[in-house]
């Protein structure tokens, strides 16, 4: 999202996790506000819980006083920053007692508007690094939004981005040094590729990066040209990416490469390696759900792994505990806890998820099934809720799966359809807007007003991205579908449906506070790992 909005990425209940994880901000245009003009601001750099509290005045004084400023542009109602904002004065207090020359500061952009103007600030909280007061060219922050993150993404721009390796013992001990450790082999440190390295150890902070020049390392490691090492305590023990001599390294390839093979073979769904799985971007996810509880189900896993090594980068095998953080996301699938063991496999791209006929947990038979689906040979299995018995009685239809395509594409009627997340604070703030929608329209023979609640439901040709998604099905043949997406209010609902699923031509009012914004959230297992409503 930056929406309430992708940072690609099974979930919603991890619905909210199996979606493209993605934390981000809330879109919104912001309106300028008058100014007291019996106030004057001075360029004095105040400061809140460590963090500058800047504005036009005191902006430029501290871009000249500090090498390294972060700043975060937020939106007071906005809740994504609320939620930042102990995480971000934390960072910038743990970050002052280690004397770093990065330093945290915040510009409230519904205010400022000359600063959010200037710095094209189009959601929030949108975060910034200016270097050496360098007003015009900021460095978009790639981070997490979390304490640690932010403290990572810091020091690594602060400091060395990789660390020179001189000797053999030097070497030996960075490597010995932590689970995972990346060392490029460059005999020239000056050259293209070594700074393509140096570009990707820059964003790639939770992994530390090492150097090496030196022949007698080149030896050591057995190593005759130029290559990056991913060195690892667990699977394989190390993974080679040899520098083409013609092509030369590319840093998004080195990064993706980095990212899939910093993973176990087979991870276990934790909360310590939530962020790791999802961030991989791996396009398809399989999972094993178990209960760890029971020796006969732990065995499961010996063909599990067997089947794995043949997909990696294409296919991330996953273990899910269902008496522990997987007993979250088990909606997400239509699942219980009494369906373990049992197998599913997730296209990322789309969340569609696949079934075995009969669960078969031998490695040849999960090796079959997997390469079965990336063929397009096995027909992906769409949830649907029940439809409650009064469904269709309501002012607002409440459709299903199963009942979607017959009310959604009847050439008889024109349908307004909310597709919306329970956990959506956006879906939330639309509600009253869209109960007094089905009851201004409940007479009419020839509108419906409806709701799907897309964690439950799933759709054969429909893929919705984000939260809520509004359509319009026009009456008549064709199967034509409209996305609507002005703003959301009665009036503004109102002129849709009766101009015939159009808006007329002049501006929609620009909204004021965020119920009536066009931000969105986007599906995440997150969700139901933990609150959506937390970053």
């Amino acid at each position: 999202m930056r929406g309430c909005g992708g940072r690609l990425v099974w979930l919603l209940v991890l619905s909210l996790a199996w979606l493209e994880p993605a934390l981000g901000g809330e879109d919104g245009e912001v309106e300028e506000e008058d100014e007291d003009e019996d106030e004057v601001l001075s360029d004095e750099l105040e400061e809140e819980d460590d963090v500058l509290v800047l504005h036009e005045h005191n902006f430029a004084r501290a871009l000249s006083e500090h090498r390294l400023l972060l700043v975060e542009f937020y939106a007071p109602w906005c809740g994504h920053c609320q939620r930042l904002a102990p995480a971000f004065a934390e960072a910038a207090t743990v970050l002052r007692n280690e004397s770093s020359p990065a330093w945290l500061g915040k510009v409230d952009a519904t205010e400022q508007m000359a600063l959010a103007n200037e710095f094209n600030i189009t959601s929030y909280p949108t975060l910034k690094l200016f270097r050496d007061g360098n007003r015009t060219h900021p460095v978009v922050y790639t981070g997490r939004l979390d304490t640690e993150g932010i403290v990572r993404w810091l020091r690594r721009r602060a400091g060395p981005t990789a660390t020179l390796l001189q000797d053999p013992d030097t070497a030996d001990a960075f490597i010995s040094s932590q689970d995972l450790v990346v060392v490029g082999f460059f005999k020239d440190l000056g050259g293209e590729a070594a700074q393509v390295f140096y570009e990707v150890a820059s964003e790639v902070v939770d992994l530390p990066f090492g150097v090496a020049e030196a022949a007698e390392l080149f030896q050591a490691y057995g190593l005759s040209a130029d290559t990056v090492v991913l060195f690892k305590k667990f699977d394989e023990g190390r993974t080679d990416f040899p520098v083409d001599p013609a092509r030369g390294l590319d840093a998004a390839e080195l990064t993706q490469l980095l990212r899939i093979h910093s993973l176990e073979l087979v991870m276990e769904f934790t909360k310590e390696t939530f962020e790791q799985i999802f961030g991989a971007k791996i396009p398809h996810h399989m999972l094993l759900f178990l209960n760890k509880s029971s020796s006969a189900q732990l065995a499961l896993q010996d063909g599990f792994r067997a089947a794995a090594d043949g997909f990696r980068g294409e296919v991330l095998f996953v273990v899910v505990d269902v008496a522990g953080l997987g007993a979250t996301v088990l909606s997400f699938f239509g699942m219980t806890p009494a369906d373990a063991p049992t197998l599913r496999l997730v296209k990322m791209e789309n969340n569609r998820k696949y079934q075995m006929e009969q669960d078969d947990f031998s490695g040849t038979a999960i090796r079959t099934f997997v390469q079965a689906v990336l063929d397009g040979k096995v027909k992906p299995r769409l949830l649907s809720a029940e439809p409650p018995e009064d469904w269709d009685t309501r002012p607002v239809k409440v459709l299903v799966g199963k009942t979607f395509e017959q009310v959604a594409f009847d050439e008889t009627k024109n349908v307004f359809v909310k597709f919306y997340a329970p956990w959506c604070s956006h879906c939330q703030e639309m509600a009253a807007a869209w109960e007094e929608l089905g009851e201004r329209y409940k007479d009419h023979e020839d509108i419906i007003i409806a709701e799907l609640d897309a964690t439950a439901n799933e759709l054969e040709n429909i893929t919705i991205h984000g939260f809520p998604t509004l359509h319009y099905f026009p009456a008549g043949p064709g199967r034509k579908m409209v996305e609507y997406k002005s703003t959301r209010d009665l009036e503004t609902f109102s002129k849709f449906l009766e101009n015939g699923g159009t808006l007329p031509e002049e501006p929609p009012a620009v909204p004021e506070t965020p119920e009536n914004s066009t931000g969105r959230e986007e599906p995440s297992l997150l969700g139901a790992a933990e609150s959506r409503d937390e970053l």
